[in-house]
């Protein structure tokens, strides 16, 4: 009994230490999510106060990834299908050669018993039936090699069709991947000189890469060789007339040789075809000497 109240007595002096230490850990919780609900908030104003994309690569990176694969997936199907096609096809030639075998035979054992029979009537001898019925075999089998040939004929140009479209494709990802390579070199790039090579390269390997013509002409612009600049614009202009990017881009050429009613007509033309220049009109310093005037003014 003594023992029974020495253990209670222990018992109801560390009630209360535990009570203590639950409540040290609730308000260390509590500290805890309080600190993870304001480094929330500020996460989220800092989003929402952004003004700019953090960087555009990435989501053109993301795209052209996306491309790759959906290109990769379709290859592999295209594949996958021819296979299936030829092993189809093998199979059903492999059962026209069996049934044909086995009529063949078929009709060997016919022409055997009928001429068994004529012999022992005396309609002619073994050695005339036996020629004839070698020459009949013989166009039979001739027929269904014909047949065949034909056929195996066919599958044959279908998969030489079906490899140079593979091969087209693999050439077509593997020039995308280097366009893409470019394209993130021109964006880390900050001189003007060692952006215009890139882009260069980018045209020989895709001539009529507009993007790639109008992003030439602006670093042209800022090397001050305008005329340069111009014809670069008039040439994306030829592959797509709609292009609002080579528009603006003229717009800045003729401001810098003192076009001023040229100018106009070209930053018309790009608001016609994208809002989104609105903006770049405020921004480029290349413009800057038609901000007096009231047409500039009317288009913002």
């Amino acid at each position: 009994m003594r023992s029974l109240k020495v253990l209670a007595l222990v018992f109801l002096a560390l009630m209360p230490l535990s009570g203590l230490a639950q409540s040290g850990s609730d308000s260390s919780e509590t500290t805890e999510t309080r600190d993870e609900a304001a480094q929330d908030r500020n996460a989220r104003e800092t989003v929402e106060n952004l003004e700019k994309p953090l960087y555009n690569p990435f989501v053109e990176r993301y795209v052209l990834d996306e491309l790759k694969l959906l290109r990769s997936e379709m290859a592999q199907q295209r594949v996958e299908l021819t296979e299936k096609i030829v092993d189809r096809q093998m199979d059903s030639i492999d059962r026209g050669v069996s049934y044909a075998t086995n009529t063949i035979t078929y009709f060997f054992y016919l022409i055997a018993g009928v001429s068994s029979i004529l012999v022992l009537v005396g309609w002619t001898s073994v050695r005339d039936i036996k020629e004839r019925m070698n020459k009949i075999a013989d166009e039979e089998v001739g027929k269904l090699v014909e047949t065949y040939e034909k056929r195996l004929e066919a599958i044959e140009r279908q998969l030489t069709q079906k490899t140079r479209h593979i091969d087209a494709n693999r050439e077509e990802i593997e020039r995308t991947q280097e366009l893409h390579a470019l394209w993130l070199r021109a964006g880390q790039e900050t001189l003007s000189a060692n952006k215009i090579a890139i882009y260069d390269q980018i045209l020989d390997i895709r001539p009529d890469d507009c993007e790639a013509l109008t992003y030439k002409a602006d670093e042209v612009l800022e090397l001050g060789e305008v005329q340069w600049a111009i014809n670069l614009c008039q040439q994306a202009l030829t592959i797509d007339p709609d292009n609002a990017h080579a528009f603006f881009q003229l717009a800045c050429a003729k401001t810098m040789l003192g076009n001023y009613d040229q100018a106009i007509h070209y930053l018309r033309e790009t608001v016609k075809r994208s809002d989104t220049y609105r903006e770049s009109m405020t921004e480029d310093p290349a413009l800057e000497p038609l901000y007096g005037m009231e047409e500039f003014k009317a288009l913002l």
